[in-house]
């Protein structure tokens, strides 16, 4: 699949967590909602999709972009703000009011940094970088999705090479963590690959 499909994919699934998750219930009954769940799936899904995108996207726009140092410096600027909100999150709960400040501006910087990205970036990309090789990309960040992290890790350096040695212990120990308290289970599906 190409890569900005594959992409395009993930962000369809955020933005439709964003939309349910905008103006989220607060106060006694925020906790009883389910809104810890779709939460939880939201830092699951983002946690895997920056962690793909730090190891394989952001390094190819690098390589194959004239201004991609300043492209991908910018996203992932972006994606280590947006790691913090997830943090604070994954440390929360709901009801407590830092849980849905941190939520309300997750949100917003979270459309904002996939308007980034999809009307910014993958344009760009897209021109310079042939069908074939966004099919190798995307077959790519298809496995390394399956492999990635389910937490946000904001003190893990976003480089390539601390993705691929860090982020894959992260990973291990992540999914150690989900299988033992069950959270493995509320994992998002991948998206369809057909």
């Amino acid at each position: 699949m190409d890569a900005l499909t594959f992409l395009r994919q993930d962000h369809k699934s955020v933005l439709g967590m964003l939309e349910v998750l905008d103006g989220a219930p607060t106060g006694p009954g925020a906790h009883t909602s389910g809104l810890g769940t779709m939460v939880t799936n939201l830092v699951i899904a983002e946690s895997q999709h920056e962690a793909i995108e730090e190891q394989l996207f952001w390094p190819m726009v690098r390589d194959v972009l004239d201004d991609g140092d300043e492209l991908a410096d910018e996203a992932l600027e972006q994606e280590q703000a947006g790691k913090k909100l997830l943090q604070r999150l994954e440390d929360g709960s709901p009801g407590e009011p830092e849980y849905h400040d941190a939520l309300r501006e997750f949100v917003k910087v979270g459309r904002e940094h996939i308007a980034y990205e999809e009307d910014v970036v993958w344009p760009r990309f897209e021109a310079a970088v042939d069908p074939e090789e966004r099919e190798k990309l995307g077959a790519k960040l298809e496995l390394a999705k399956k492999l990635a992290p389910t937490r946000p890790h904001p003190d893990t350096p976003s480089s390539s090479t601390a993705q691929k040695t860090a982020g894959t212990a992260a990973a291990i120990v992540d999914r150690v963590r989900d299988a033992a308290t069950s959270r493995d289970e509320e994992n998002p599906p991948d998206p369809q690959t057909h």
